[in-house]
């Protein structure tokens, strides 16, 4: 399928594609992430994929899952790291990782090896995850960056674990850390990356679907641009990167 490439937003970075229903939103998106490894495992020997858990997470895995383009060679060099996480069991229904382990994983011929759940329960474990995410980008020829970084957003703009109003919104160098206070939404704390790992990804893609993100996404293409009061907004690629949004019409601010 196509991408319906949308007129652009001055306040949207990148690419915008607007399809009619978050079922295609996500299929656009999976179709446009099947492209973009292919090329990436043309010249790398193993390729780096973050993903966000949430309504959209599911849609997404959904659809990857589904795209028998990736072959099972090209599978056993795709690395699957986790955006963010919240602080709870491993058995824990809420758990971002067991919806990409059973609706993605479980379906795909993907390495248990190759995938890599924060460690929320382990003192320090951002610190862990922060070291394994570094080494294993460390090789040429990342050069440090993700292949890949998959956002959503929720309605009060957040992306990530990055809450409105929240310390990780002003952190600069770390790539993994816990965040927490009173506008991270419980279970909390919750595991996130930063944006200096999300801003450096070769691709950003937002995936965006639903009436209740309207609001938020209407006032980032009007220009807000203040990331404590709307996180998403300190989303911005930096050299190096593209970045592109997936939106359903009940999401897109041109409705």
């Amino acid at each position: 399928m196509a991408d319906v490439v949308a007129p652009k937003r001055a306040g949207l970075r990148g690419e915008q594609v607007v399809v009619a229903t978050a079922e295609e939103a996500a299929g656009a998106l999976a179709d446009r992430l099947v492209r973009h490894l292919k090329q990436r495992l043309d010249v790398a020997p193993k390729v780096h994929l973050a993903l966000s858990g949430g309504s959209s997470g599911a849609l997404l895995c959904d659809a990857l899952a589904n795209r028998l383009e990736l072959t099972m060679p090209e599978w056993l060099r795709i690395h699957v790291w986790m955006v963010d996480e919240r602080c709870v069991p491993h058995d824990d229904r809420r758990l971002n990782f067991g919806l990409i382990r059973d609706r993605l994983a479980a379906r795909v011929p993907v390495p248990s090896a190759n995938l890599h759940p924060m460690p929320v329960l382990e003192a320090r474990g951002d610190l862990t995850y922060e070291r394994d995410l570094v080494a294993a980008l460390a090789p040429p020829p990342h050069e440090g960056a993700l292949d890949v970084a998959v956002l959503g957003m929720g309605p009060d703009g957040h992306t990530a674990s990055l809450f409105p109003g929240s310390p990780a919104l002003d952190e600069k160098t770390r790539r993994i850390v816990i965040n927490d206070g009173t506008t991270v939404t419980p279970p909390r704390p919750r595991m996130t990356m930063t944006y200096p790992t999300l801003n450096s990804a070769r691709l950003i893609a937002v995936l965006v679907t639903g009436a209740s993100k309207q609001a938020a996404v209407a006032r980032l293409a009007s220009g807000a641009s203040d990331l404590h009061a709307l996180p998403i907004a300190g989303i911005v690629p930096g050299k190096g990167s593209e970045m592109v949004w997936y939106l359903d019409k009940e999401a897109s601010p041109n409705g």
